[in-house]
């Protein structure tokens, strides 16, 4: 999957270079965790994980998932889905690509198919 990265595919890159950005793609990248778990992980406030949350989830690096706990309340988890990110300069271009979780499973499902032989 390539994000949202538009006209401007040094968006992911500014925002990879933002420190809060960062740690909470790290922070959310083995379990998926709440923003108060985000907040506490990254040494930060709840509107600055938020603000961050939103725009990493615009650009497909982070996503939000909803839970229900055994008690019955519902709430809010962010998983990061970036697997790579990788910037080449084609001609006077940069290209910015991101590969997600999602892409390289079905990349798999792909060449597992290819091998067995089914169309």
């Amino acid at each position: 999957m390539q994000p949202n990265v538009g006209d401007d595919p040094g968006s992911v890159l500014d925002l990879l270079a933002d420190p809060y950005a960062r740690r909470i793609l790290t922070a959310a990248n083995d379990e998926p965790m709440t923003a108060k778990a985000l907040s506490d992980a990254c040494d930060a406030s709840l509107p600055t994980i938020y603000r961050r949350v939103d725009t990493l989830d615009e650009q497909g690096l982070l996503e939000e998932m909803r839970v229900v706990d055994p008690d019955g309340s519902h709430r809010r988890v962010y998983r990061t889905t970036v697997e790579s990110v990788r910037a080449t300069f084609e001609g006077d271009e940069l290209r910015v690509v991101v590969d997600t979780r999602d892409d390289l499973a079905g990349n798999f499902t792909d060449l597992w198919e290819e091998l067995r032989g089914d169309d």
